[in-house]
């Protein structure tokens, strides 16, 4: 088990030490586009008001786990887009989003399973007045030709999460 710890923090020292790709706008009401894994979390370890957004379902942070940001002093924050089992949008997301000390001024960044239904929320939330970003490719990525997600996202990139 320490040894995977090991390998987990030396990956984190690897991603931490890449150069930032384009300079922190926040600007607010505006969605300002796809990042990847790795690029959300270098720009959460350097925004203090910086906030992750996991729009999964309760099944899915339930039975697959999340990212987990405690070694940046940070929780990743758990808002349902659409809600399990009928996948209808949550009505109550902006509120609920307010409720837990999101306001418009601050960067939000937006992840799901595989980057599609963050993107939505991302620029609904932008309409709103929020500065938002995507996790492209989500926490497990998209479905491959063999019908397996894992080949990218936030678990692929081998940073931290965990499970519930």
């Amino acid at each position: 088990m320490a040894r995977g710890f090991a390998a987990q923090r030396a990956h984190l020292t690897q991603v931490e030490s890449r150069p930032r790709d384009r300079e922190i706008n926040t600007a607010p009401g505006q969605f300002l586009g796809d990042l990847s894994a790795a690029q959300v979390w270098q720009h959460l370890q350097h925004e203090a008001g910086a906030v992750l957004v996991d729009i999964r379902t309760r099944a899915e942070w339930t039975f697959v786990g999340g990212p987990d940001l405690s070694s940046l002093g940070k929780a990743a924050l758990q808002v349902e887009w659409q809600v399990f089992p009928n996948m209808e949008r949550n009505p109550r997301f902006v509120r609920e989003l307010q409720a837990q000390g999101i306001t418009p001024g601050q960067p939000v960044y937006l992840i799901c399973r595989s980057g599609i239904r963050s993107r939505a929320a991302a620029e609904f939330l932008a309409e709103r007045g929020y500065t938002t970003y995507n996790v492209t490719d989500g926490f497990e990525g998209p479905i491959n030709d063999h019908g397996h997600r894992g080949a990218s996202g936030w678990r692929a990139e081998r940073l931290p999460w965990k499970q519930s």
